[in-house]
């Protein structure tokens, strides 16, 4: 416990501090004032989990991610399938099944070779899964102490069928908000891990690709409006985007929200929320009400999905704000986080 640092200290700093790379608001600051200005265009302004793209009268769905996870191997998966069913999923939240990957290793001197291998095994295995081939790659090592073992980059392209059109800004007031399952797995699983914490329990990741969900969803209708995966800063933080950037409102029913009772006797142990801990395995979904029957269904019947449920919706009051409806008929504020609760989990 001597060695954890604060990982979201004040936002006004004059340094890079462990909050920037949280998926909160020190996250969005970053972007907004760095990297969009340098960057600029169009596509990126989208800022969605992958950016949809036309290229030669197709659609296409873009995506990378990084991985820097502590420990490499944590219950239910490493940072090699991490890596792979990270970037699949985040194709997937624009509707497109992932066809390609390319993979970089940042490698630390001194890794055991046999460490490397199983992490290739499982990024291998994770990629035959899922339906998607690593297609190029590219490796570079650094000195002992200038890295932490094995840092991994992923990039995915894939299709996105026509008529899907998945973005923050068709949702409306009355859509229903649906989540695939528990929350907050990921992450305890990880801390379960981490510093020698023990709870009492098993906790395993939920690390899993969620194309196959994703397809079984949109074969009911492809007028789904937004799709997320909440993970760093959980879903709490996936909310507050789709809410800010698509101008409603949205109202969350405190006890549906399916929290394990393990995971919420770690987090109350360590002072964590689990709406704002990462999942690795987990979507969340706007819905014309009109569909959300069919949908919820056709999740259930989805090994993934099988514990899916409405949470709450969409509405006109409050634009850009999530609340909370707690069980004592009270409301409070669901803020986005600063920065991340647990550092280093994907």
């Amino acid at each position: 416990m001597l060695s954890w640092t604060c990982p979201a200290p004040l936002r006004d700093q004059p340094r890079v501090v462990m909050g920037h790379g949280g998926g909160g608001a020190m996250s969005a600051e970053l972007v907004e004032h760095v990297f969009a200005p340098a960057f600029g265009g169009p596509v990126l302004a989208q800022l969605g989990d992958a950016a949809a793209v036309s290229l030669g009268g197709a659609r296409l769905a873009f995506s990378t991610d990084s991985f820097v996870v502590r420990p490499l191997f944590f219950p239910g998966g490493c940072i090699g399938d991490l890596a792979v069913n990270g970037t699949v999923n985040d194709l997937a939240m624009s509707g497109a099944r992932a066809a390609y990957l390319s993979c970089g290793f940042i490698l630390e001197e001194g890794v055991e070779m046999p460490v490397l291998a199983r992490i290739a095994r499982a990024m291998g295995a994770a990629a035959r899964a899922a339906g998607v081939e690593i297609a190029t790659g590219d490796t570079k090592v650094v000195e002992a102490g200038h890295g932490d073992g094995v840092y991994i980059n992923t990039a995915g392209i894939g299709l996105i069928p026509a008529g899907v059109d998945l973005r923050p800004d068709r949702v409306v007031p009355g859509d229903v908000v649906i989540v695939s399952g528990p929350v907050g797995v990921h992450g305890v699983a990880i801390m379960s891990v981490r510093e020698g914490l023990e709870f009492g329990v098993s906790i395993e990741s939920d690390c899993a690709p969620l194309g196959g969900l994703v397809d079984a969803m949109l074969a009911v209708t492809p007028d789904l409006h937004v799709l997320r995966d909440p993970t760093r800063g959980g879903l709490a933080a996936s909310l507050n985007e789709i809410a800010a950037a698509g101008g409603t409102g949205v109202v969350v029913q405190e006890r549906a929200v399916p929290v394990p009772a393990e995971v919420a006797n770690a987090c109350a142990i360590l002072g964590l929320d689990p709406w704002y801990v990462a999942n690795e395995g987990k979507l969340v979904a706007f819905v014309p009400r009109e569909h959300a029957e069919a949908v919820l269904a056709a999740m259930r019947a989805h090994p993934l999905g099988a514990e899916a449920c409405v949470i709450g919706e969409a509405v006109a009051d409050h634009p850009g704000m999530v609340v909370a409806r707690t069980g004592l008929g009270g409301t409070r504020v669901v803020d986005l986080p600063i920065g991340e609760q647990l550092p280093r989990i994907c």
